[in-house]
């Protein structure tokens, strides 16, 4: 399976089979065979990770060009936890409306139709987190915040350079390390062996992870992006936030905004910060994205602050 150009919202049925046929060997984004104990794995991510109902409705609903705020009030009202989360986050600091709102049917109307595909989304990721050591520095839930932390900066910073959706920013890096909660449940021993080795000596995580596990968590999160038949903007936030000029140029726009904000969070060590912390921003990828120096300084200063306010709405 080449790099992935596919166009339209939805994942189409031969990339879904490429990563889950027994019949074939599975294969990375770029086309490398994976080991049969890693495809063996890649079986579990079925089991591991499942999508709630709720959330699946909601995201077919919003990606129906037909559908209506209405619609997606029929389905959130009938979850009231889902709603009860909708509620709070448009009266949230993070999302600073001027007054405070009552009603779901008002709410899903403020904070749009987009934003609540969001909510469901991170409600579910948030779910895959199991208490527990990584390492003896990293808990578990270290790495849920470090993508709430990423999700933020990427909104951040997509509204300094008008080239990607604030919105779709903002779930794009609340998802874009979904395949770290899979590789630290499926093979506990080995990531701590990379974390460890990684805090001793800062080197090349998805390398490093690729060394010792067989693949890295781009992979994973390829496979249940696939299972949870992401639209394919998010789909190659998780596969390429790490490698984004991978990509075909017109695809690399939110991958290259998911880089740059993981970059920064780990430079910050917000929450789990090893992944990037050997990173650069290159020239190219802050003029495809219309970031300047100075909107960085701003990101960076302002940071802290955001992550709070998006703690308390997307916090685990």
């Amino acid at each position: 399976m080449g790099h992935l150009g596919i166009r339209g919202s939805w994942l189409s049925s031969g990339v879904e089979m490429a990563l889950f046929s027994t019949s074939k060997p599975v294969v990375t984004p770029g086309g490398k065979p994976l080991p049969p104990d890693i495809q063996k794995a890649m079986s579990r991510v079925t089991e591991i990770g499942s999508l709630p109902e709720i959330a699946t409705k909601v995201a077919e609903i919003v990606e129906d060009p037909r559908a209506s705020a209405q619609d997606v009030h029929d389905v959130v009202q009938s979850d009231p936890a889902l709603a009860t989360k909708i509620l709070k986050i448009v009266n949230s600091a993070f999302y600073g409306l001027p007054s405070q709102i009552a009603s779901l049917d008002r709410a899903i109307v403020m904070i749009g139709l987009s934003t609540v595909r969001n909510v469901a989304l991170a409600t579910s990721l948030s779910s895959l987190v199991k208490p527990g050591q990584i390492s003896d520095q990293f808990e578990a839930r270290d790495l849920w915040q470090h993508c709430v932390a990423v999700g933020v900066c990427a909104r951040m910073l997509a509204r300094a350079g008008k080239r990607v959706p604030p919105d779709e920013a903002l779930v794009a890096g609340l998802v874009h390390d979904m395949g770290l909660l899979v590789v630290q449940q499926l093979f506990p021993e080995k990531v701590k062996a990379v974390v460890e080795q990684c805090q001793s000596e800062p080197q090349n995580y998805c390398a490093l992870e690729d060394s010792v596990i067989g693949a890295d968590h781009q992979t994973f999160a390829g496979a249940l992006a696939a299972k949870w038949k992401f639209p394919v903007g998010l789909r190659n936030a998780v596969m390429y936030h790490h490698e984004p000029r991978s990509l075909q140029p017109e695809l690399q726009k939110t991958p290259a905004l998911v880089y740059v904000a993981d970059t920064l969070c780990c430079r910050v060590q917000e929450g789990f910060w090893l992944t990037a912390r050997t990173q650069e921003l290159s020239d190219w990828m802050l003029q495809l994205l219309n970031i300047q120096a100075s909107d960085i300084e701003e990101v960076c200063a302002k940071l802290p602050d955001r992550v709070s306010e998006a703690a308390e709405v997307f916090g685990d």
